[in-house]
């Protein structure tokens, strides 16, 4: 890509990384006229329908078929006492210890941990933690699961942009993670504290959590779903944390899916 062509692209997106945008494709997948692109959205993106909680014929709305439940027993979930696990089906974009406060050449490009948590005073306990960047694409089922069993000390909502998140967006824009709206939750297990940072993008009309909300989690239970593709970032505080050294940048993991395990209690 020429210096030219990339900027080109990238002044496209500040244009269409408008909320109003966003809003408007939401709106239309919320309608009841998407319902005829649903078998054709799930076949474009090679979507395992035989997973989905209904037939496709039930789903009244894309967004109702995008924001799908699965049929009990498609996941199956780590139950190790010290266990933590993908709380969604994603790729790996990023992982790695956090360096006095810095995530490491994500994609090229490096964040600080204040700018990703909204500079709260939790910022603090992950400076020299562990994180990883799950990136979720159309394909992948969309809802979010706790990583662990614990309870929700804070829940967080930091206002932002609806930058795309994808590789292009990762690498050409300027540290979207930080930058795009972010719901975050900050779960207590026996040996410390994890944060589960949802980041909204292009055509992501909104981050809902799923209701009731629960102050009390078991390991798998849903937090929140995207509509539309998104990331999450997993943050660990310091020295809780030892991951599975065979699965990294690249990976693709599955909800429940064990990726390390936490401090003894």
């Amino acid at each position: 890509m020429t210096v030219m062509t990339k900027w080109l692209f990238k002044a496209m997106t500040e244009l269409y990384s408008r909320k109003w945008i966003s809003r408007m494709t939401g709106t239309f997948a919320q309608s009841s006229a998407s319902r005829v692109f649903i078998p054709r959205f799930a076949k474009l993106y090679g979507i395992a329908v035989h997973e989905a909680e209904k037939e496709l014929g039930q789903y009244r709305t894309l967004n109702e078929f995008f924001t799908r439940r699965l049929k009990p027993g498609s996941r199956a979930i780590h139950h190790g006492d010290r266990s933590l696990v993908s709380p969604v089906d994603a790729l790996i974009t990023g992982a790695g210890s956090i360096n006095q406060g810095t995530m490491l050449s994500v994609k090229g490009q490096d964040y600080t941990i204040e700018e990703l948590l909204g500079r709260t005073p939790r910022a603090a306990s992950y400076m020299n933690g562990y994180y990883y960047v799950l990136y979720l694409s159309p394909t992948d089922y969309h809802r979010i699961h706790s990583p662990i069993e614990g309870d929700v000390m804070e829940r967080e909502h930091l206002k932002g942009k609806v930058y795309p998140v994808n590789d292009f967006g990762l690498t050409v824009m300027t540290r979207v993670l930080s930058r795009n709206e972010r719901l975050v939750t900050y779960i207590k297990h026996g040996g410390g504290e994890v944060a589960v940072v949802k980041v909204g993008a292009m055509n992501v009309s909104s981050i809902r959590y799923v209701e009731p909300q629960r102050n009390r989690l078991a390991k798998g239970d849903e937090l929140a779903y995207f509509e539309f593709g998104s990331t999450v970032v997993l943050l660990m505080e310091d020295g809780t944390y030892s991951p599975d050294g065979a699965i990294g940048v690249g990976a693709k993991v599955r909800m429940g899916q064990r990726l390390g395990d936490l401090a003894k209690k």
